[in-house]
């Protein structure tokens, strides 16, 4: 029973936690990351493609408007 929560906890940190986390997280660095930290985003997404593509239909992330100067 245990080992069955265990697998739980993780399935559900893969799936949900941390692929909201990483969301936020590319919400709000994407316009300012450098070369490497993009990268790293790049590998973020690879690595918790699933959880986000499970996440991807309540996410309403849209572009920030561009400033005419």
């Amino acid at each position: 029973m245990l080992l069955a929560l265990l697998y739980l906890a993780l399935a559900g940190a893969y799936l949900l936690a941390i692929p909201l986390i990483v969301m936020f997280y590319l919400n709000w660095r994407w316009y300012s990351a450098t070369s490497v930290e993009r990268g790293f985003m790049y590998f973020l997404v690879f690595f918790f493609f699933p959880g986000l593509l499970l996440l991807s239909p309540i996410a309403n992330f849209r572009p920030r408007p561009r400033q005419i100067v």
